[in-house]
């Protein structure tokens, strides 16, 4: 499943699926759903109150389509069925729960998600709106109105998934923007090497169509026209005496000295992310750098930034990795803090704080669905 928090709906393949890829690019086989086989499944009828949709079929199903930034996209009809979750309630205490989510049944799909290097399950959709999993979880008395997540940026990646408030000291917060069902945040400036550029406020502003999004959905961070080139000019300048800037497809890259390969902190500045109520996100050259190689005995860097083609900016994975990244629902805010994944995490529930020493604790304890097998990010 997809971890999404740039969409509210969430969806499975379902067994009737036509065109749904059957195993992915690793050869792992796919699964499906098969609402016909489970006695707690119901189809959610046209006439429901949740049904926005004006196609509805003979069998009198409630329809739904999708589609994604990616130009990918899927359909079918929304059910009903039990979602089981172990929930902590102390320290050594856990209490089984269950409870009825609504959710689509993918029966087409098209884009990426047909290709095998595209293939999941599904999507768990995370965003505000009353449809999605933590407002669904919130509705039922099953989560509070907040989540938390970890994602590793080094190594084979993973990460931390907490339906709940991960505690931390040193987490800053920022005010969620009014919006129809992103996280839209209020960016202010960016900094270069500790340098506010020159950008007009007017690049960032939160009206119609322009704004700043947070969404693990999508991988790289998206700047504006005007933003992103006023970064990539400000990093030039600063790495000019040790790197040369060279033309790539996508990115912007650098070559560099081998003497500096290994240590590329010395050369490329710290970005900082300026944004409502004094918080700032830093961005280290290790966070938005990727390592591609080596090119006639110097090592090419690159920037993972691309200029969006909208007025939108977009807080990808690379700006999210290597953070604990709180999702306030009920107080309208998220918050980040740099951390170690393999450090304990203090969890905030209903009935207190407890410090949780494993990630594998977290995954079986902290309300966390159990049926699907495979938790992965979504790469745009």
């Amino acid at each position: 499943m997809l971890i999404d928090t740039g969409s509210d709906i969430s969806w499975v393949s379902c067994s009737s699926c036509s065109n749904c890829p059957r195993t992915s690019e690793l050869g792992v086989e796919m699964n499906f759903y098969d609402a016909d086989n489970s006695s707690t499944s119901s189809v959610i009828s046209c006439s429901a109150s949740i049904c926005t949709s004006d196609e509805c079929s003979e069998t009198n199903q409630c329809a739904y389509s999708l589609h994604y930034a990616d130009n990918s996209g899927t359909s079918g009809y929304f059910v009903s069925d039990l979602f089981y979750f172990d929930k902590i309630m102390r320290t050594s205490l856990i209490s089984k729960s269950s409870t009825s989510i609504i959710f689509g049944c993918s029966t087409c799909q098209l884009g990426h998600l047909i290709l095998t290097d595209g293939a999941v399950d599904g999507i768990l959709g995370f965003g505000q709106q009353r449809l999605s999993i933590i407002s669904q979880l919130s509705s039922h008395g099953i989560s509070p109105k907040s989540f938390s997540h970890y994602l590793k940026g080094e190594g084979s990646g993973g990460g931390i998934l907490v339906l709940g408030e991960i505690l931390h000291p040193s987490m800053v917060y920022t005010p969620l923007a009014p919006s129809k069902g992103h996280y839209s945040v209020y960016l202010q400036s960016i900094s270069v090497h500790g340098r506010i550029l020159p950008i007009h406020p007017e690049a960032f502003a939160n009206s119609g169509d322009r704004g700043t999004i947070v969404d693990s959905g999508t991988s790289l961070v998206y700047l504006v026209a005007e933003a992103y080139e006023s970064v990539v000019d400000a990093i030039t300048v600063v790495v000019s005496p040790s790197a040369k800037p060279i033309t790539s497809a996508m990115y912007p890259c650098y070559l560099i000295s081998s003497s500096f390969a290994e240590n590329i902190t010395e050369v490329f500045p710290t970005i900082s992310l300026n944004f409502a109520g004094d918080a700032s996100m830093n961005l280290t050259p290790t966070d938005y750098l990727d390592d591609m190689g080596f090119v006639d005995g110097a090592a090419k860097w690159c920037i993972r930034f691309i200029k969006s083609g909208l007025s939108l900016t977009i807080l990808g994975d690379v700006a999210l990795k290597d953070r604990i990244i709180v999702y306030d629902l009920a107080r309208q805010r998220i918050g980040w803090a740099n951390y170690n994944c393999s450090l304990p995490v203090n969890v905030s529930i209903t009935s207190g704080t407890y410090d949780v020493t494993q990630a594998s604790t977290i995954y079986h304890m902290l309300e966390i669905i159990l049926f699907f097998l495979y938790l992965f990010w979504t790469n745009d």
